[in-house]
């Protein structure tokens, strides 16, 4: 096997070297690809193939990449490939002159070249353009993996996605449909009077979410700063300014694993909505989930690895002690003391940590028994007010808060707030994350000044929300891993 590889390699070789020695014959005719800076490409292959009939005998003018080539003496095939797909173009030395087909001769699978010709379907019935002029507009200096057994080396793909998106047209689609489902929700927004913001990104306290930050060093200041791990708090502030209705689309950074759901940047969206509550907050979820869908894929329908999900049917609404007590048979409503919490966790083998409330407990029943069990869009309510630090008090229930999270398919969607405005009892539930800090919890929020400063200015009732992207393409497209909806997601360095 070894010794296959390194053949394998030194053909790689042989090949890349032919093709430095082309273009130097190129460069050395006055004839280098590189030096091209335009060219009138007026359609494209899907266009053509769908609109045939208008197309047909008509001039056109072609570009993309060579992914295939058939010389036959006098006569060639190929098949260039641009954004929307692929066409077939017909080259001839009678249409082309001798010069010009001997170079159209030369090119090679990989590069890009831009054809001038006629639409028309050849005998076996293929639609393709009758070339009368090929252009070599760039040329491809490496070797694309061989087409019919295509990329599949899952770590190369994603280390090199444009290889991938050439290899895998599937690829490119899923990233195409990524930018209408983000489209999508802008235009839903901006129809609801909604503003797009931008905040900092480079911050001094990283709050807004249970998350351990990157720190960086900013020379200029001589100070650390942290990378965001939420858009909370800074949207907050400019409903306190006055602007009511805003959202934010934008890469947040946690210092976290790598796993099928989770990449240490991505992509996540928060939206606040003043003089309005979580309950305002879950209608508009639920229907901006459905226009997204029917939109975007043309049905409120999913269908994820064979599981069909329907967001046309009202969301279903259970409380986190419903479900735990659904999901493992433990009623915390029935649980009124920190030891009968961890007896209750003993006997169901749930690990827990010194610092943990009831509260806690309850969560970690959640995620161990009922969040994978969560698959038609459920919104979960009821949440303990020791993992709520930043949301209202539930005022009929004592220890619970006002906030959901929406699950489909076992997956966290989103999480909304009636957002907490009480400054007094904000300074409360940050110095409780401190104690959690000092305790070991990395991931526990640091209080942070000047958004009490704005909270005591005054901020109106709030509704707030935030949707983590990547997961809702991830199950729009069918993706398996939020790596597939990434366009270059985090990897290891290689070691030279």
């Amino acid at each position: 096997m070894p010794e296959r590889k390194q053949e394998q390699t030194q053909d790689l070789n042989q090949l890349r070297k032919v093709r430095r020695e082309k273009l130097a014959a190129l460069v050395e005719a006055g004839e280098n690809p590189y030096e091209i800076v335009t060219y009138d490409q007026t359609e494209h292959s899907k266009q053509i193939r769908d609109h045939y009939e208008e197309y047909e005998g008509k001039n056109v003018s072609i570009a993309g990449r060579l992914m295939a080539k058939r010389v036959m003496g006098k006569a060639s095939f190929a098949t260039v490939q641009d954004r929307d797909g692929s066409i077939q173009i017909y080259v001839s030395r009678d249409d082309l002159g001798d010069d010009a087909y001997a170079k159209f001769k030369k090119l090679d699978v990989g590069d890009i070249v831009g054809v001038k010709g006629i639409v028309f379907t050849t005998k076996t019935g293929e639609k393709s353009v009758h070339s009368k002029e090929v252009t070599l507009l760039s040329k491809s200096l490496q070797i694309l993996p061989e087409k019919f057994h295509g990329l599949t080396d899952t770590d190369i793909r994603y280390r090199q996605r444009y290889v991938d998106m050439i290899m895998n047209p599937d690829v490119k689609d899923v990233f195409i449909k990524r930018s209408k489902i983000i489209s999508s929700i802008r235009r839903y927004l901006d129809a609801k009077d909604f503003l797009e913001v931008e905040t900092p990104m480079l911050v001094e306290n990283a709050g807004g979410a249970a998350a351990r930050p990157f720190v960086t060093h900013f020379n200029a200041l001589d100070e650390d700063k942290k990378l965001r791990i939420s858009l909370e708090l800074y949207l907050k502030r400019l409903i306190v300014g006055g602007m009511e209705r805003v959202y934010e689309i934008g890469r947040v950074f946690r210092n976290e694993g790598l796993d099928m759901k989770h990449n240490p940047e991505f992509t996540l969206m928060e939206l606040y909505q003043a003089y309005t509550d979580y309950n305002g907050m879950m209608d508009l979820t639920e229907d901006m989930y459905r226009t997204v869908a029917q939109e975007v894929l043309g049905t409120t329908i999913i269908t994820y690895k064979g599981v069909e999900m329907d967001l046309g049917k009202p969301f279903a609404r259970m409380t986190m002690t419903e479900a735990v007590k659904k999901y493992s048979g433990v009623d915390f409503d029935g649980i009124t003391t920190l030891e009968e919490a961890r007896a209750a966790a003993d006997a169901h083998h749930v690990e827990y940590e010194e610092r943990h409330q009831i509260g806690d407990i309850l969560n970690l029943f959640f995620d161990e028994f009922a969040e994978d069990k969560l698959i038609q869009p459920t919104f979960i309510t009821g949440h303990p007010i020791e993992i709520s630090p930043l949301t209202k008090k539930d005022p009929e229930h004592p220890g619970k808060v006002l906030r959901f999270e929406m699950y489909m398919n076992g997956w966290e969607m989103c999480n909304a707030y009636s957002e907490l405005n009480d400054p007094i009892d904000q300074r409360e539930r940050f110095r409780a994350q401190e104690e959690q800090l000092a305790k070991g919890d990395e991931e526990a929020q640091t209080t942070d000044e000047d958004f009490l400063n704005a909270l005591e200015i005054g901020m109106p009732p709030t509704g707030g929300i935030g949707y983590g992207i990547d997961r809702m393409v991830m199950l729009l497209t069918g993706a398996e891993t939020i790596r597939d909806v990434l366009a270059f997601p985090t990897m290891k360095s290689i070691k030279e």
